[in-house]
């Protein structure tokens, strides 16, 4: 990676590159604002409490309940929670908390102004660009531990088969009775590690996430019986020690991941029918219909399969299936291909009574974005929506308004995830890859399948390849043979990880 050069051109470069301002430069090039204005500072000073008397008083109070929450192990952003009950039909009810950020963050202020201007937190390798100030988004609107916090309750009876009925929308007092963590509920639910100390120490938690486990397995199975695509890609989170990066570790989809995701997609199912039904306009999440589907009957062709002419998602979930189990290596790379093809969601005004566009990979007719709102800005308008549809007052927000904002949120995501992949450069995006690719190929080592698995990503990594690309073969018939090939991975790797801190 490039460094800091001296005040002699082609001098030496220094031990470490300013990665916060290659970050930043990214950001003002992608029209973000790195810095919170003056005007919002100031607001901030004036803000000293999670939220007024008046903000709370005549709330459901749900402080009770074994609410807890599960994000990645360092973040502070609580946005939601969740808590489940078992019914005696062989069903159950789920909640999930969101945070209520508009308590705090007023439609018109200067704090809402940069929420608005950059409609989304940016999480680059070298800083982490928060739509809202810390002392929001970590703490006052943050749903933290043993905190009582203001909250939107989205509450949904589950069947026996996964179907969503006999939900609601209401406002609530929370309180986040365990904060935990992906990785450590993931690996206890696999019966790989013991109970998180968390979970150890708050009676009844255990039971509580098994039962949300039970259930999101139950939500995900149905949604894919009904076409919603399951699609994996690689992704890597860098890790820095005093400001140098020292690793870069593989982020592998995982039990308490899914979890979440399923609790989540149910609740910004009921968030998008609500508002329908109360005949409010929302700001959808959507997902059109391929227009590139011929090319990815095509792509399915290449590998001896059959897809209908006209777009399918059951049908090219079905695909998915099979080339999974088939050669599990190559997933990833098929997954990539699929995702390209399929084109990018975005946001669009949906008008009650209007046939929604819906969102295609999920297989759902009507889903919104509602239960982030420290971290995007279309989360926050749809919880003012709720809020007004709640108190029965005028929308915030007129039809003109939010057309123009679902543009302008569509618009700076793709910003956003550009400037993600440009900080601090193409070497973390490399090393991610050829962490996995080294990975996978000491997996093959170990059982013996040198030469026969697929690593694309290491193909990529290196500048070059496509999805389909295979290593040279390499036969592994003695022990001896499958040492060198894990030695020479493992120095690539380390000279890799060396390299990003020059």
């Amino acid at each position: 990676m490039a460094g800091k050069r001296s005040s002699q051109e082609g001098g030496p470069r220094s031990a470490r590159m300013d990665l916060r301002g290659v970050a930043r430069k990214a950001m003002v090039e992608r029209s973000l604002e790195p810095d919170f204005s003056d005007a919002a500072l100031a607001e901030l000073e004036r803000l000293d409490e999670a939220a007024s008397r008046g903000a709370t008083s005549g709330l459901t109070d749900l402080r009770t309940p074994l609410w807890v929450s599960i994000d990645n192990d360092d973040s502070l952003d609580l946005d939601q929670l969740s808590v489940a009950e078992a019914l005696p039909n062989g069903g159950a009810r789920i909640f999930v908390a969101v945070a209520d950020v508009d308590a705090l963050v007023k439609k018109g202020s200067a704090i809402d102004a940069h929420a608005k201007a950059n409609t989304t937190s940016v999480y680059t390798a070298a800083q982490i660009f928060p739509m809202l100030p810390d002392k929001l988004s970590t703490d006052l609107t943050s749903l933290r531990e043993g905190a009582d916090r203001a909250a939107i309750v989205i509450e949904t009876r589950v069947g026996p088969d996964g179907a969503l009925a006999d939900s609601s929308v209401y406002r609530a007092v929370v309180r986040n009775h365990a904060k935990l963590a992906y990785n450590g509920v993931a690996a206890w639910l696999d019966g790989t590690a013991p109970a998180p100390e968390r979970v150890r120490a708050v009676a009844g938690v255990d039971e509580q996430l098994r039962l949300q486990d039970r259930i999101a397995q139950t939500l995900r199975k149905r949604r894919f019986e009904h076409g919603a695509l399951s699609l994996e890609t690689l992704e890597a989170r860098a890790v820095f020690e005093d400001g140098s990066l020292t690793d870069l570790v593989p982020e592998a989809r995982n039990r308490a991941k899914d979890l979440i995701e399923d609790f989540m997609i149910a609740a910004n199912s009921v968030t998008a029918r609500f508002l329908e039904q109360r005949g409010v306009p929302s700001l959808r999440r959507v997902l059109r219909s391929p227009e590139r589907w011929a090319k990815i009957v095509d792509l399915a062709e290449s590998l001896g399969a059959k897809l209908p002419p006209e777009p399918s998602n059951a049908a090219l979930q079905a695909f998915l299936d099979k080339r999974h189990e088939a050669d599990p290596d190559r997933f990833v790379d098929l997954s990539v291909s699929v995702v390209k093809l399929l084109g990018r969601g975005e946001y669009a005004l949906e008008l009650p009574r209007r046939r929604p566009v819906g969102h295609f990979a999920l297989a759902l007719r009507d889903y919104s974005h509602s239960t982030a709102p420290n971290r995007r800005f279309p989360d926050l308008i749809t919880q003012r929506l709720l809020k007004a549809a709640l108190s029965n007052t005028k929308a915030p927000y007129s039809n003109p308004e939010l057309e123009r904002l679902a543009a302008r949120c569509t618009e700076q995501e793709d910003n956003a995830t550009k400037v993600e992949r440009a900080a601090p450069g193409p070497e973390v995006r490399r090393g991610a890859a050829l962490v996995v690719a080294h990975r996978r190929a000491l997996r093959r080592v170990r059982h013996g399948r040198v030469g026969q698995g697929h690593v694309g990503a290491h193909r990529r990594a290196r500048g070059g390849g496509t999805a389909g690309a295979r290593l040279p073969r390499a036969r592994c018939r003695r022990p001896r043979a499958g040492r060198a090939l894990e030695d020479r991975f493992r120095a690539r790797v380390r000279g890799l990880r060396e390299g990003l801190n020059e």
